[in-house]
């Protein structure tokens, strides 16, 4: 299975060119899913931690495409990577960095082909799409292994959690790269801007209307309330900071 991680957004011609184009590589019958294609814009630091929490949703064999990439056409290296057992493809700009971080087996290579037609402004769809086709087809890639030491430089300074609003979905409902698993078991109460909000296992255990944190299906810290819009609460957005007691 090849699972889409991108910035791409649902309209316009880029989801839909860079699936062709991983078809093309990988044969029709190939297994293509949108595992997101609004991850945070431009922003390879939080969709790092975002990419990072969706790890479970990948098993053994499967080729994630991950595409958030404000620095195409620069001198940026597109990067494969395996970690236990799984490969990524996309950009080198600290994208795979958390995911690196937490993998136990990593090996990376630099990605050498492209077409000769490679456009400057879409690798997702010239070099990153063809790779992970490539790749999902036993195919060979041009490519060159370098040491795991040797990847974006920027991102190893990164926080192993980030205490930040990094994504808010559709519902309102607002994700923070902290990971649920790190809070001390006996903290309730976390604070966004000037407000505390307690901790609950799910919505229906508040009263409609209340906010609350808890720990998403994917892990990590999230900010809801029940029947209504996180994100309308003072001082609630992409970017703001999480008060927390520190890791476990």
């Amino acid at each position: 299975m090849i699972l889409v991680f991108s910035d791409f957004q649902a309209t316009g011609p880029y989801r839909g060119a860079m699936q062709a184009a991983i078809l093309r590589h990988a044969g029709p019958e190939a297994v293509v899913v949108d595992l997101m294609v609004d991850a945070p814009d431009r922003d390879p630091m939080k969709a790092a931690y975002l990419l990072a929490s969706c790890r479970g949703e990948f098993t053994h064999g499967d080729v994630g495409l991950c595409v958030v990439d404000p620095g195409v056409g620069s001198d940026r290296r597109g990067l494969m990577a395996h970690c236990d057992g799984v490969w990524l493809v996309g950009p080198d700009n600290g994208l795979f960095e958390l995911w690196l971080r937490r993998a136990k087996d990593v090996r990376l290579w630099q990605i050498d082909w492209e077409p000769e037609d490679v456009s400057a402004s879409f690798h997702g769809r010239d070099i990153f799409g063809p790779v992970a086709g490539m790749i999902a087809a036993g195919k060979d890639v041009a490519c060159r292994e370098i040491d795991v030491s040797a990847r974006f430089a920027d991102a190893i300074n990164w926080p192993d959690d980030l205490a930040q609003v990094i994504y808010i979905d559709g519902y309102g409902n607002v994700m923070t790269g902290l990971r649920a698993a790190v809070v001390a078991p006996g903290q309730t109460l976390l604070k966004a801007g000037d407000m505390p909000i307690s901790r609950a296992r799910t919505f229906s255990d508040v009263r409609p209307g209340e906010a609350f944190w808890y720990e998403n299906a994917f892990g990590l810290v999230e900010i809801a309330v029940n029947g209504g819009r996180a994100d309308a609460l003072p001082h609630i957005e992409t970017g703001a900071v999480i008060e927390w007691a520190g890791s476990v």
